[in-house]
C-alpha cells in the first residue's frame, strides 16, 4: 500500500476510533466517519471492507495500547502484589472521572453486538479480555501465588463489572471499591505455604 493511502488509512480509523467512542459503534454512521475524516466514503470502503470490518480494526487497534497502559500503572507501582492490583483500580477510577469517558470501548461494542455473536469484533473483544487475563495470570504466578489463573479471572471480573456499574451509576467510587476488593483477594492468596503475597 502506497505511504499516502496508509496515512489515510490510518486517519479514517482515528477519526472512527473517536465517534465509535464517543457516541456507540451503530449511532455512528459510515457516512459520518468519512465525512469527519475528509474523504469520501468510496475512499472509506477501498481501506475497510465493510462497517463491520471497521468496527473490528476500531477494538483491535485498542488491544495494545490499553494492555500497554496497564503494564504501564503495574509496573511503576511499588508496594506488594496486592498494592499494584489495587492501584489498576485507582487509576481506573481517575480515567472514569473524565468528562469524556465512556466506559470500556470492549464491553460497550460487545454489549450493541450482543444478537451477532460471530461478529469480528466480538472476536476482537474476547482475545483483548482474555490477554488481560493471560496478562494477570502471569503476574501472580512470577509473584508464586497460589491458582493465578483463577485468581487473574476473579480480579478481570471485578474490573469488567466495575466498568460496568461504573458507567451505569456514573460513579467512579465503584472502581475504588472493587479495588479494595481485588486486593483483599490478592493479600489472601498465599504463595503455596499459607503465607500472604508477596
Amino acid at each position: 500500500m502506497p505511504r499516502d493511502g496508509e496515512k489515510t488509512r490510518t486517519h479514517i480509523l482515528k477519526t472512527a476510533n473517536v465517534m465509535f467512542y464517543a457516541d456507540g459503534i451503530r449511532a455512528t454512521g459510515v457516512d459520518a466517519i468519512a465525512e469527519k475524516a475528509g474523504v469520501t466514503k468510496r475512499t472509506l470502503y477501498y481501506h475497510f471492507r465493510s462497517k463491520d470490518d471497521l468496527i473490528a480494526h476500531y477494538l483491535q487497534s485498542r488491544d495494545a495500547p490499553n494492555l500497554a497502559v496497564f503494564q504501564a500503572w503495574f509496573a511503576e507501582t511499588g508496594g506488594d502484589m496486592a498494592t499494584r492490583v489495587e492501584v489498576l483500580f485507582t487509576r481506573l477510577a481517575e480515567a472514569g472521572r473524565r468528562v469524556k469517558w465512556r466506559g470500556c470501548a470492549f464491553l460497550r461494542t460487545a454489549g450493541e453486538l450482543a444478537n451477532m455473536p460471530g461478529h469480528p469484533a466480538i472476536k476482537a473483544a474476547s482475545e483483548h479480555k482474555k490477554r488481560i487475563e493471560v496478562w494477570l495470570a502471569d503476574e501472580f504466578a512470577a509473584a508464586s501465588l497460589e491458582e493465578p489463573q483463577v485468581l487473574a479471572r476473579q480480579v478481570a471480573l471485578l474490573m469488567d463489572g466495575a466498568f460496568a456499574v461504573t458507567l451505569v451509576h456514573h460513579d467512579a467510587a465503584y472502581f475504588e471499591a472493587a479495588g479494595r476488593a481485588a486486593a483483599a483477594l490478592i493479600s489472601g492468596a498465599g504463595s503455596g505455604d499459607g503465607g500472604a503475597a508477596h
